[in-house]
C-alpha cells in the first residue's frame, strides 16, 4: 500500500459494501465540478482506488473509486455512512459544470457531513498530488520568454 502523507493511501481492493447495505435515504445530487475533476486526476495519477482519512472526523475515511466515493466508518468494519455514485457528466467539454450523481445516506445524520468531507478531501488530494511528484506544471510563459 502506497502512502502520500498520513491521510491518503492507495486502496488495492474494490469496495462494494455500499451496494449491499440497506440505504437510509437516497436522492439526486450535484457535485461541484472542481471536486469531481480533482478526484478524476488523483485516480489517474495515484491509483485506481484511494482511501483518505478525514482530519477531525475520527474513524471516518473516504474511499475513492471511479464509480463511487464512499464515506465509511473504519471503527465499524468499514460500514458505509454516505456515498456518491452514478456520476453523470452533462457534456465532456464543459468541465466547469456541476456533475449529477446519486447520494446515498446510510445514517440519519450523514447528510450533515457531506460538504465538510468534500472540502477535506479536496485539500488532502492536493497535498497527495504534490508529494507524489506524479504531475508537472509547465510554465508556457517562461518558454516564450526564452525565444
Amino acid at each position: 500500500m502506497t502512502e502520500w502523507g498520513a491521510w491518503v493511501k492507495r486502496e488495492d481492493q474494490l469496495y462494494t459494501r455500499h451496494n449491499e447495505v440497506p440505504v437510509y435515504e437516497e436522492r439526486d445530487g450535484r457535485l461541484n465540478a472542481n471536486f469531481y475533476n480533482h478526484v478524476q486526476v488523483a485516480l489517474k495519477r495515484l491509483g485506481k482506488g484511494l482511501r483518505l482519512s478525514i482530519p477531525g472526523l475520527r474513524s471516518l475515511q473516504l474511499i475513492l473509486q471511479h464509480d463511487a466515493w464512499i464515506l465509511v466508518d473504519s471503527a465499524l468494519n468499514d460500514l458505509p455512512v454516505a456515498a456518491w455514485s452514478d456520476f453523470r457528466r452533462t457534456d465532456s467539454s464543459a468541465l466547469h459544470l456541476p456533475v449529477l450523481c446519486r447520494i446515498r445516506l446510510y445514517h440519519a445524520y450523514a447528510g450533515m457531513l457531506l460538504q465538510r468531507v468534500l472540502e477535506q478531501m479536496d485539500g488532502e488530494l492536493s497535498e497527495a498530488l504534490q508529494k507524489s511528484g506524479a504531475h508537472q506544471v509547465v510554465d508556457f510563459r517562461k518558454q516564450d520568454d526564452d525565444q
